[in-house]
């Protein structure tokens, strides 16, 4: 007999993590958005009156992840996307000589 103890190995470590189609850095720009409206929604309703609260978090909460989502379609870095045919000359020179290669 062997003292020999197998485990599971879970392999979703290296998957991102998603919540609600929010991935990684996404989830806290989704969550700020949130907490930023409810407390938009408080100052708000207590300054002016509550449907205006209610309106101001409608617009930031359904702005701030419209806006998060947008966000995440176009990438985890902003890039830019250039359209069309590049063409790159080569100017290589060979070692010890001077001419150029085609």
């Amino acid at each position: 007999m062997s003292d020999h103890k197998t485990y599971n190995i879970y392999r979703g470590l290296q998957k991102p993590l998603v919540f609600k189609s929010f991935k990684g850095k996404y989830i806290y720009y989704g969550v700020g958005s949130l907490l930023v409206g409810l407390i938009l929604t408080m100052v708000v309703s207590s300054l002016v009156n509550l449907w205006a609260g209610v309106v101001a978090a409608a617009v930031v909460i359904g702005g701030g992840l419209s806006h998060t989502a947008i966000m995440q379609k176009k990438g985890l870095h902003s890039k830019t996307k250039s359209h069309g045919v590049f063409i790159i000359t080569a100017n290589y020179i060979r070692h010890g000589k001077k001419e150029k290669i085609q």
